[in-house]
């Protein structure tokens, strides 16, 4: 699921992925576009599984079913 401007760069809300088994943040990244990975893949942007937030991007693993959310950085005032 893509949230805020990650959607636009996505061009859709949320994207299906699969895999063999368990898949790791790698494997996330590899699985999209060049763009799209980098744009994740930034400092800023923060990433939950099944609506809960995780610190560690490069921990994460995850299982069929799960539901992956990026979050782009919140501006405003």
């Amino acid at each position: 699921m893509f949230l805020g401007r990650l959607e636009e760069v996505a061009g859709q809300p949320e994207l299906g992925i699969s895999a063999d088994g368990p898949l790791g943040w790698s494997g996330v990244l590899e699985r999209l576009s060049p763009q799209l990975a980098e744009a994740v893949g930034a400092d800023r942007v923060r990433v939950a599984i099944n609506g809960a937030l995780i610190v560690d991007k490069e921990s994460l693993t995850l299982a069929d079913g799960d539901e992956l959310a990026f979050l782009p950085p919140v501006s405003g005032g």
